[in-house]
C-alpha cells in the first residue's frame, strides 16, 4: 500500500519525511478543533520524527504500513493507522482524525472502510478495534456506520491536558466484514 487510490479525490498513501511540514500545519491548523481529542507535537521537527517511526514500523510488519496519510485533491487530510497489531492474537486497535477544514466531506468515512479492508485482507487480522472517547460522538457513529459493536466502557483511559477522559470500546471480527 504505497499509494491506494479510494476515488478521484480520495487516497491512502505512506507519509515520507517529506511531508513533515505539511502535516505539522495540517495539525497547528486543526489544533483548536482537535485538541479536545488529540495530544499534540509542537515543532516541526516532532512531526519529523514521528513520520520516521512510521516509516520504521514497515521493518516489524514485513513491509506493510500501520499508519498512513489520508490525502484529499492532493493535500494532506489527516491520517489513520494501527497503534497497535498484536501478531498472536491477531487484533489491531486503529486510530484516525481529519483536519477541522477537511470535516463533512465524506472523507474518513472512505478512509476508514479502506483502511478497515485492508487490516482484515491484507494484515490478516481477525478483529479490528477503536477505542473512542465517550463524548466524540462524530468518531463514534463512524465506527457505528461500519458495524463496529460497542463492547464496553473503559474509565478514565486517557490523559488529556488536564483531565481523564473515559472511553468506549468498539470491535469488528473478520467474519462480520463484507
Amino acid at each position: 500500500m504505497l499509494i491506494h487510490k479510494i476515488d478521484e479525490e480520495v487516497s491512502l498513501r505512506l507519509f515520507n519525511v517529506g511531508d513533515a511540514e505539511e502535516f505539522f500545519n495540517l495539525i497547528i491548523s486543526s489544533k483548536p478543533y482537535l485538541k479536545e481529542w488529540l495530544d499534540y507535537v509542537e515543532k516541526v521537527e516532532d512531526t519529523v520524527e514521528t513520520i520516521k517511526s512510521r516509516l520504521q514500523s514497515l521493518v516489524e510488519t514485513g513491509g506493510y504500513p500501520k499508519s498512513v496519510a489520508i490525502i484529499y485533491r492532493g493535500e494532506i487530510a489527516g491520517t489513520i493507522g494501527f497503534n497497535e497489531i498484536n501478531k498472536a492474537s491477531k487484533i489491531g486497535s486503529i486510530g484516525y482524525w481529519l483536519g477541522e477544514s477537511f470535516q463533512g466531506k465524506g472523507i474518513m468515512t472512505k478512509a476508514f472502510k479502506a483502511f478497515i479492508d485492508y487490516g482484515f485482507r491484507e494484515l490478516g487480522l481477525n478483529r479490528i478495534e477503536v477505542s473512542i472517547a465517550v463524548e466524540n460522538k462524530r468518531s463514534r457513529a463512524l465506527a457505528e456506520r461500519q458495524g463496529f459493536i460497542e463492547e464496553g466502557r473503559l474509565r478514565q483511559a486517557e490523559w488529556l491536558y488536564d483531565h481523564y477522559v473515559d472511553h468506549i470500546i468498539y470491535a469488528k471480527l473478520a467474519e462480520e466484514w463484507e
